[in-house]
């Protein structure tokens, strides 16, 4: 296969089935070579990003992320999607492993805020403790002019029961929990947007996005910038046949 790309997914599966989804759901495609080429690696057994981050005595991911990286290098993809957004605490370290380029998901979600609120000021995060904790999306909200507005305790609990709990436990998204979580950050501590920062989370705006309260979604965002770079990087490779 040539013109394709890799997505290193399976963090967790339901998430990536959503980032999939909303990828083929916006491929502007009437017959089935439209569509894009990619190989999709669900890497279900990665260790938790978020219990590494916290605890480092716990399973490295960035071991099997590692070997994942070299291996599909060795097929030449003409680059790496991995819809995880705790696991770009160790992108440095796997963009060090090959020249093929990996989207960053964080950067390429902070840059989308000017097109979606140009007049925000305050951004809100929600996602997993480790996301909170390693500081990568704080980076590049200041770096863009932001100020960064972080959950309170309550409210980042919240956020992990809906993540681990109910999405990744259960397969299911409650709604009210989901909702109170944006009202809170909103309402309470006066975000003028709130970045979905875990693609669990992508999960929920799916499934229960009936709110007003406006979010960007990363892993919406990280589709849209897939799928751009996939279509040129085709187009390209038309012009260079013809």
């Amino acid at each position: 296969m040539k013109n394709f790309f890799t997505i290193i997914g399976g963090m967790g599966t339901e998430a990536t089935e959503t980032f999939i989804h909303i990828l083929n759901e916006r491929t502007p495609a009437k017959r089935d070579q439209d569509y894009l080429n990619y190989i999709l690696i669900n890497h279900s057994t990665v260790p938790d990003r978020t219990d590494y981050i916290l605890d480092h005595r716990k399973p490295n991911p960035f071991i099997p992320l590692a070997e994942d990286i070299r291996q599909q290098s060795r097929l030449g993809p003409e680059f790496f999607v991995i819809p995880c957004n705790t696991a770009h605490y160790a992108f440095d370290d796997l963009q060090a492993l090959t020249s093929i380029p990996i989207l960053h998901m964080p950067r390429e979600t902070v840059k989308d805020i000017k097109n979606m609120m140009p007049d925000a000021k305050r951004v809100g995060l929600i996602a997993t403790r480790g996301t909170l904790h390693d500081g990568i999306y704080d980076r590049e909200i200041r770096n863009a002019g932001y100020e960064v507005v972080k959950p309170d305790e309550k409210t980042a609990e919240g956020t992990m029961t809906l993540i681990y709990d109910d999405i990744k436990g259960k397969n299911q998204v409650d709604p009210d929990l989901y909702h109170h979580i944006l009202s809170t950050m909103v309402d309470q501590l006066a975000c003028d947007i709130v970045i979905l920062g875990c693609t669990e989370l992508s999960v929920a705006q799916q499934r229960a996005g009936n709110h007003p309260y406006p979010v960007i979604d990363a892993q919406t965002v990280l589709a849209d910038r897939t799928l751009e770079l996939a279509l040129k990087n085709r187009q390209t490779a038309d012009k260079a046949v013809d």
